[in-house]
């Protein structure tokens, strides 16, 4: 599996169908907001947006004329997640099949037809498809292009995913799927993606990697939010591993009309020339930016308010699925 820096052929996008219940947000609002990520991208390369049929009227209407509507019956939005992960082999485009089982039966919409989407982009493209043994979610790993996978205790082994499983057992069938060697594995995620409609501990909103080798993680700074102390936790975790560790403080806003947010600067998307990153207008939104200037030289970094994304319980990388460039 090439980093997401590496050059992209195209990003995948799904239009969503409505909004959740507890987001406070409007079918509308959703809507409004994945168009506004998806017409960013549009301007570096090419954006291949999935829509059900029911809503291509709503699509035309808010999306730019050059992203390509693809008439699709799906649940829900996450492309990161029911989206393929791609993989090249000899150049050749590989779409890897996770099952999916709605983040272990923890949304409050229908998933059966997302489970099918990562074989009809497959099928669009015309390459082959590995359907995996496991459940898995593409916001559930995260790779640095030198054989290193980054996963998470409470996603891969949870008891709804893949019950019977190990770490080892997890890690083998990652590792034959992208071609990676090493597994480091978090104990968990951030506390506001255990309840309904959340992951439960994706790691692409607690750490990624950038092209210099660097680890770019998430990190909570008050005391009073229930994320303080996991950036301790994996901070001395990454350094034992040998990584150099780079903190990307997390937003001064504490709580939204919920509850403790998961505001994170590290659910970013790399495309080709630009870093499209979540805003929360905020006092670190700047910090942020020039932490990301530092770490993807050469690209612009565009801050898009993502309030109304989080609020829905995901990010600017949870919408977004990568086609790396190779041979269909």
């Amino acid at each position: 599996m090439p980093p997401e820096w590496a050059p992209h052929a195209a990003t995948w996008m799904g239009f969503p169908r409505d909004s959740y219940a507890e987001s406070g947000l409007t079918r509308e609002a959703a809507q409004d907001a994945w168009s506004a990520v998806a017409n960013v991208i549009s301007e570096y390369e090419p954006v291949k947006m999935l829509c059900h049929p029911k809503d291509l009227a709503a699509a035309k209407r808010r999306l730019s004329e050059s992203i390509d509507l693809i008439p699709v019956t799906l649940n829900d939005a996450w492309l990161r997640d029911i989206g393929p992960t791609f993989v090249l082999e000899d150049e050749a485009l590989i779409a890897i099949d996770w099952q999916f089982n709605g983040w272990g039966q923890n949304t409050e919409f229908e998933w059966d037809d997302d489970d099918a989407i990562a074989h009809q982009i497959a099928e669009i493209l015309a390459v082959s498809t590995e359907r995996s043994e496991i459940v898995n979610e593409g916001g559930g790993i995260h790779v640095d292009g030198q054989g290193t996978v980054l996963l998470t205790d409470t996603v891969q082994l949870d008891p709804t995913r893949n019950p019977g499983h190990d770490r080892d057992s997890i890690a083998a069938r990652v590792h034959s799927a992208l071609g990676t060697n090493r597994a480091i594995w978090l104990c968990k995620g951030l506390w506001r993606d255990n309840f309904l409609n959340g992951t439960k501990g994706h790691v692409d909103i607690v750490a990624c990697f950038a092209p210099d080798g660097c680890l770019l993680v998430h990190q909570q700074t008050s005391k009073d939010h229930p994320d303080f102390a996991l950036w301790d936790t994996l901070a001395q975790q990454f350094r034992e591993e040998g990584l150099k560790v780079l903190p990307l403080e997390a937003p001064l806003t504490l709580k939204d009309n919920r509850d403790w947010v998961d505001y994170s600067y590290i659910n970013h998307y790399v495309c080709n020339g630009a870093v499209i990153c979540p805003s929360f207008d905020d006092p670190r939104d700047d910090a942020a930016r020039e932490r990301l200037e530092d770490a993807y030289p050469g690209r612009d970094i565009r801050m898009l308010d993502a309030r109304e994304l989080f609020a829905m319980g995901g990010g600017i990388h949870c919408i977004t699925q990568q086609q790396p460039s190779g041979v269909g």
